[in-house]
């Protein structure tokens, strides 16, 4: 049987911010988008929208606020921004979504 892990507690502005960040992945899209930048690739907006089936502003929407969250880190080339994983922990947090619903 497995014993209950003991972890520190957090304070109330801590769980306040880790609510807010975790919004910004409660949405199918947006854990979509994730799991295909889980895969090590950089990609860009429009690379993510179509594997998506999205437009390209609606994605950009998505990206700014997990980018904003520091989910993502962008990288711009000329007029195109690439978008990759800079949350190492995001791999955690799909890995449990697999577990529970896969």
């Amino acid at each position: 049987m497995n014993k209950p892990r003991k972890s520190k507690q957090l304070n109330f502005d801590s769980l306040s911010l880790a609510a807010e960040c975790l919004k910004a992945l409660a949405h199918p899209h947006r854990l979509q988008i994730v799991q295909l930048l889980l895969s090590g690739q950089q990609l860009s907006v429009n690379e993510i929208a179509e594997h998506c089936d999205l437009n390209q502003p609606t994605t950009s929407d998505h990206l700014r606020l997990m980018h904003r969250c520091g989910f993502l880190s962008s990288q711009r080339s000329g007029r195109t921004v690439f978008y990759s994983v800079s949350e190492p922990h995001l791999q955690d947090i799909m890995s449990c979504i697999q577990d529970r619903f896969g």
